[in-house]
């Protein structure tokens, strides 16, 4: 007879399930939600995490918790792969109590640069309650403004989570938290493809290879893993099935090498040869701003032959396309490096059998899929053991039940992925890690020293030292592997320890006629204005974003996909007879190109007689170096108002020519103008509104500052695209 405390304990746990659900633009909501996904199975609850738009309204009543993880974009608006969930609360036939059995908790991601500063997580929790759901913890907030970024707000809030499931779903008596130092079971492995040898003496000799590796894997997990994970290493001894020779030799690998695609090359700096001092004695805070032209950055720039495959991913709804060009903007003797980047984007056939053109509006986004670089690739194949597989095809496996996907999210390998593939196209090694990543890799190591300061980093408790060793100074992944060099991360949990290489994302610079290409109809073409990313930290060491590197690297003829997601624009933008201010520091002029240039048309193709009134006022550093489209706006007939900050003694900004020229500013508010404010977040957003709100003051349209502001939200469109 079955002992009924057993029953009971059973019973228990199967109540322990919880719901998480993320929306997420660039990943940091994902991120964050799988921070609370691992805290909740230490806890032993069953967990599913799911975007929101993969989950129904009446999966929600099938779980005891809800947590929703959402960041704000646009104009206040939730992101894309929220918005049919959202859509699915706001329908009219809904009644009021419908979710009254659920209960939930948010938290939100926002920028405090916006106006609309998490509105997307505040909206949500409204019309959750409206609905009858019920809050079990006050929802959290938090600010990448912050000097601490969100785990200044996050890490608290986690802790209160965890406080209050260990209050309110006790463990069964016999049963306790899954301590730190003991590895989660990972969601998806990767393994070796197996493949079917008839060949006689070549087969066995290729069955008795595989063998001896497959010893010398077990053995590895052994020494690296500890006894807790002994059971798992069955995963991973069916390697031992022979492999047919030639299966190797893919043709894509003809056309996708390029030469020095092997060439071994180190990037660490081996701080660890000199340990204990190189990871103790910690960078300090930051970026050389000084004069930037003092500190060359020609010496990370690697050769001009080690470049990416310009092999296509799978990425559902993707088009393909041809660099049209790759233009300079600046001067090459300009500290910064702005890129026009201009893509030919093919047509393609539908799903029904139609021909496609791809079409996108003003303020819309292209989506760029970056790729690691040859020799990090191989850097980091070298660091971990990896060469006598690193050009074996593998394939994905998911370890959970109840993950409905053979990949991770966002994850699009090609058919046949060598390990070499996945860690070019899908796998980011140059990011700078979150916290999560210590706690991981601090299995893979039997260095006692290493493994203790790897878990400090992975200590929310160490938050100072965690920011100094890696975002202060922007420490890569790849870097960091190289300081602990005792790390061994066995292949199999590629995906548990590296992240998924995500798209970044460029507003449009491209629109009206220069949309058309020349020669075919059927293609578009696609402008962007990129502000590589590109500088030099206090330890004299070059960094560059992966996907400024990519894109600095693609030239004329260069295959690439890209997608394009939709923004929010207002119509009323595009009538010719609404007048237009526009302020647009540096990059930020390009979805306001895109805009003036659909105006135009929008003109001429409905023969407006009068001329479209629009004032720009335009920001950048010096005006032979950043007056980006000069000669365009001229051409439109733009009336243009510059702010360029180092060509005189004093600094003047956007903000200050607005002010100062507050009566041409009145004068467009008077004709009831459209406003649009692009460029980059932090001070200026607010510095440009603040401007805004003193014109109005000093132009007599309001009495005071407060009222200023509460009528220029309320009274006049405002388009805000800040990234």
């Amino acid at each position: 007879m079955q002992d009924p405390s057993q029953n009971d304990k059973v019973k228990t746990l199967d109540r322990r399930k919880i719901l998480i659900l993320y929306g997420s633009e660039t990943g940091n909501s994902e991120e964050s939600a799988g921070d609370i996904e691992r805290l909740a199975r230490r806890l032993h609850f069953r967990t599913l995490l799911e975007e929101m738009n993969d989950v129904e309204l009446s999966d929600l009543l099938q779980y005891p918790l809800v947590i929703f993880v959402i960041s704000t974009t646009g104009q206040g608006e939730l992101p894309k792969n929220a918005r049919r969930f959202w859509k699915s609360l706001l329908r009219k036939r809904l009644p009021p109590n419908c979710l009254r059995q659920v209960n939930f908790t948010t938290f939100g991601l926002g920028d405090s640069s916006y106006f609309q500063y998490n509105w997307a997580a505040r909206k949500l929790h409204k019309r959750l309650e409206q609905l009858g759901a019920v809050e079990f913890l006050p929802r959290g907030e938090a600010d990448e403004r912050h000097e601490d970024g969100i785990d200044s707000t996050f890490l608290p809030w986690c802790l209160t989570l965890r406080t209050y499931l260990e209050k309110i779903y006790p463990l069964p008596a016999g049963l306790s938290p899954i301590p730190l130092d003991i590895q989660l079971t990972p969601k998806f492995t990767i393994e070796l493809v197996k493949q079917d040898i008839t060949e006689g003496t070549k087969g066995e000799e290729m069955c008795q290879a595989n063998n001896t590796f497959a010893v010398r894997c077990a053995a590895h997990d052994t020494d690296n893993h500890g006894r807790k994970l002994d059971r798992e290493a069955a995963l991973y001894s069916h390697v031992d099935n022979g492999h047919r020779l030639g299966i190797l030799k893919y043709e894509h690998e003809v056309e996708d090498r390029v030469s020095g695609e092997h060439i071994i090359a180190r990037l660490s700096n081996k701080t660890a040869e000199n340990w204990p001092g190189g990871i103790d004695i910690l960078d300090r805070p930051n970026v050389l701003r000084d004069v930037p032209t003092k500190y060359s950055l020609h010496d990370s720039a690697g050769s001009p032959d080690e470049r990416p495959p310009s092999s296509l991913l799978p990425i559902p709804n993707s088009w393909h396309g041809v660099v049209n060009g790759n233009t300079r903007l600046t001067p090459s003797s300009h500290w910064q490096d702005v890129r026009q980047l201009s893509i030919c984007v093919q047509g393609r056939v539908g799903i029904d059998g139609e021909a496609e053109q791809l079409f996108y509006d003003p303020g819309d986004v292209a989506v760029i899929y970056p790729k690691n670089f040859p020799r990090d690739v191989q850097a980091l194949i070298d660091l971990m053991d990896w060469g006598d597989v690193a050009d074996k095809p593998f394939r994905h496996i998911c370890q959970s039940v109840d993950i409905p996907y053979k990949t991770p999210k966002n994850c699009f390998p090609r058919q046949n992925s060598t390990l070499r593939d996945l860690l070019t196209h899908n796998y980011d090694i140059t990011c700078i890690p979150r916290r999560t990543f210590f706690s991981e890799i601090a299995h893979y190591t039997e260095d006692a020293t290493h493994k203790e300061r790897l878990r400090e980093f992975a200590d929310p408790s160490h938050s100072d030292e965690f920011w100094d060793y890696t975002s202060r100074p922007r420490r890569s992944i790849l870097e960091i592997l190289g300081d602990f060099e005792s790390v061994r991360i066995p292949y199999q949990h590629v995906p548990s320890v590296f992240p998924v290489i995500r798209g970044r994302e460029y507003s449009i610079a491209s629109g009206g006629v220069l949309l058309d290409h020349d020669e075919d109809p059927d293609d578009t073409i696609v402008d962007l204005a990129v502000a590589l990313v590109k500088y030099k930290t206090v330890l004299r060491k070059t960094r560059q974003g992966l996907c400024s590197r990519y894109i600095a690297s693609l030239e004329p003829g260069t295959k690439i996909n890209i997608t394009i997601r939709s923004n929010y624009l207002p119509d009323v933008l595009l009538e010719p007879s609404k007048p237009v201010l526009a302020i647009a520091p540096g990059t930020g002029i390009a979805p306001i190109r895109a805009l003036l240039h659909e105006r135009k048309l929008v003109t001429k193709t409905q023969k407006y007689k009068d001329t479209v009134e629009t004032l720009l006022f335009y920001g950048g550093r010096n005006r032979t170096a950043d007056f980006f489209f000069e000669e365009e706006w001229m051409n439109l007939g733009i009336d243009v108002i510059t702010a360029f900050s180092r060509d005189q003694v004093s600094k003047i900004y956007v903000q200050d020519r607005i002010l100062e020229n507050y009566e041409k500013v009145c004068k467009f508010l008077r004709k009831d103008c459209a406003i649009c404010l692009c460029g980059s977040s932090g001070k200026m957003p607010e510095a440009v509104r603040s401007a805004l709100y003193d014109c109005m003051v000093k132009g007599g349209i309001a009495p005071d500052r407060e009222k200023a502001k509460e009528s220029l939200h309320k009274n006049w469109v405002f388009w805000e695209e800040v990234w």
